[in-house]
């Protein structure tokens, strides 16, 4: 895949139609709008007032996402410089540096010393393809890890792509599937005493 530049907007919430311009390359693959939709629509409302977790952060559009439609604070984790850099330069722009922040590290790394808050998160992570398939076991490694750290209630969002395994995922039983395209997004909610919740959060379901 050749470098393109490309607009990706903010679709509601108050920073509807401000626009974050990135490079599309085989290590960054924006979320496409229809896919942003569709997640914020099944979270519906569980986004306004939780913190937000946006891993694999790449150009930081759904955490940026999050924040226009009332989260209480978004996290980015992103270990690449120069699109950490670029987060916060948007951060900055678009005035929302109060409620959301870039942690320039590893995301394996941050999963180990993550201290979750006393309430329920949504974590939302958009790995790149070679963790998928080079880095398979860690990747499901670090998604148990996010599973038994999140407070009950909270929301575990995957995206991927067509191929990806997910009866290879922790209790993949209780994980909701979605399609869109070549585009899956995999949901998963905690329940009370760690059990999960097979089923989406209200607030919508996926179109």
């Amino acid at each position: 895949m050749n470098p393109a530049k490309t607009e990706v907007r903010i679709v509601a919430g108050s920073l509807r139609g401000r626009k974050v311009t990135c490079v599309v390359h085989e290590g960054l693959r924006p979320t496409p709008q229809m896919v942003r939709e569709a997640l914020f629509s099944i979270l519906g409302n569980a986004i306004p007032e939780r913190p937000f977790f946006d891993v694999f952060a790449g150009t930081g559009v759904v955490g940026m996402e999050a924040v226009s439609r009332g989260a209480a604070s978004a996290t980015f984790i992103e270990r690449d410089a120069r699109l950490a850099g670029g987060i916060e330069e948007y951060l900055k722009k678009f005035d929302i540096t109060n409620r959301a922040g870039v942690l320039r590290m590893d995301v394996y790394r941050w999963a180990e010393r993550w201290l979750p808050p006393n309430r329920p998160v949504n974590v939302f992570l958009s790995p790149p393809f070679a963790d998928l398939t080079e880095r398979s076991a860690d990747f499901m490694g670090l998604i148990q890890l996010l599973m038994d750290k999140a407070p009950s209630e909270s929301v575990l969002t995957i995206q991927a792509e067509d191929g990806f395994d997910a009866e290879e995922l922790p209790a993949a039983e209780a994980w909701d599937f979605r399609k869109y395209g070549r585009n899956i997004l995999l949901i998963w909610v905690k329940g009370e005493e760690g059990q999960e919740a097979a089923h989406a959060p209200e607030g919508g379901e996926g179109p």
